[in-house]
């Protein structure tokens, strides 16, 4: 029988599954185990967006929509980054709806790269760009943010755009950040903005986290810059539908026609009560992300004092549900090998820093997407692991 398993495309044996999956599935078996390991809001999705999608599956809303989705879905999505952001997009043209903002990231990035080209990626960064880059046959090209606290500098910015020349294809940038909860000033965003309109490059923003914003008003890169983003937001974290799948792109018209040709050949459209659920999403809920963003705000507040007084250093978080913290100089500093020993020994996982590329090392990602009880008690937890497992 022939052998057909050294045929897969050999980009493959760059790239392998999320180690964020791959620590939670390691851990997942330790009797007792507390997880503050992935990025997924503790609280349900909204009742009156339930009984939405509940609704149209009941009213036999089953068939395919359109490739860029329901028109009053885009006109909904157009409706709230205009009254959120104050971004103007043409829902008929200007926005497509995704499978997650998951999707619309390989749609984004599988429409713009080709072999050779380069991306620039602020690291630490979230594992979920780098192996759609490597499969499309482009290099990333991590800029470290560490020495900034995590925010990338217009100069560092264009000091890595000039380094390495026309092969840059686009920038990629996350914020509020995942993994370190920093985001951007509108200072902040306006000057790297003043750098990336001087270079042709794509800059494709993934904003998902821009309702939990803790201290000032999110600012989209969109708004100063919009000929050349590609905005990725979605519903995941600012209504808690994680599970839903539902993702918006929000580019000009020029650009969105052709993403829409990898987006229809990698799933031809979301699903329709989905769909339909995220409309009373994006208008009856407009403001549900108020009463978690509220919560959220008080858990970081505890997480992020109760690591200040372990010794932990922490760029503040400013947005997104994570902390980002520094291991004491004293303990374990490979973060893998200290998130397995901190998991067998006080049964409490977190996320090592290397998952989330070379800025990340040295470093631990805590989601305090949990109930304060379970947040107390992993302060408990790593206190007791931390005291007693010091050099």
């Amino acid at each position: 029988m022939a052998d057909v398993t050294q045929r897969f495309n050999p980009r493959l044996n760059q790239i392998a599954v999320s180690m964020i999956r791959q620590f939670d599935e390691r851990v997942s078996s330790i009797p007792n185990i507390l997880k503050l390991t992935l990025g997924e809001p503790d609280f349900n999705t909204p009742e009156h967006v339930k009984q939405a999608g509940v609704t149209a599956i009941e009213q036999d809303h089953s068939h395919y929509t359109g490739m860029t989705g329901l028109p009053e879905l885009r006109k909904a999505a157009a409706d709230f980054v205009q009254k959120k952001y104050q971004l103007s997009y043409d829902f008929q043209s200007e926005i497509l709806v995704t499978v997650g903002v998951t999707e619309g990231i390989a749609a984004s990035l599988l429409s713009v790269l080709e072999a050779g080209d380069k991306v620039l990626l602020p690291s630490p960064t979230f594992p979920g760009y780098e192996p759609i880059i490597t499969l499309a046959g482009a290099q990333p090209i991590y800029i470290d943010t560490s020495a900034n606290d995590f925010v990338l500098s217009a100069e560092t910015l264009r000091e890595s755009l000039q380094k390495h020349g026309d092969r840059v294809k686009a920038v990629v940038l996350n914020y509020p950040s995942n993994p370190t909860g920093v985001t951007y000033s509108r200072e902040e965003v306006k000057a790297i903005a003043e750098v990336l309109k001087d270079y042709p490059v794509f800059v494709i923003s993934d904003e998902v986290y821009s309702e939990l914003t803790y201290e000032e008003q999110h600012v989209s890169i969109a708004e100063y810059l919009r000929e050349q983003t590609i905005l990725l937001n979605g519903l995941s974290k600012s209504h808690a539908m994680t599970g839903w799948r539902l993702g918006l792109i929000f580019a000009p018209q020029e650009l969105t026609k052709e993403i829409m040709k990898t987006h229809q050949y990698l799933v031809t459209s979301a699903a329709t009560s989905v769909q339909m659920a995220a409309v009373e999403a994006l208008t009856k809920g407009i403001d549900d992300s108020l009463v978690m963003k509220e919560e959220y705000r008080k858990r970081r507040d505890f997480v992020y004092h109760e690591l200040h007084n372990l010794g932990y250093d922490v760029a503040r978080p400013t947005g997104a549900f994570y902390i980002f913290a520094k291991i004491p100089e004293d303990c374990i500093q490979d973060s893998m090998a200290f998130c397995v020993d901190l998991a067998e020994k006080e049964s409490l996982a977190i996320i090592p820093g290397a998952a989330f590329g070379p800025g990340g090392e040295g470093y631990v990602r805590i989601s305090y997407a949990a109930s304060m009880e379970n947040l107390e008690e992993a302060m408990e937890r790593l206190k007791r692991y931390t005291k007693n497992n010091r050099s």
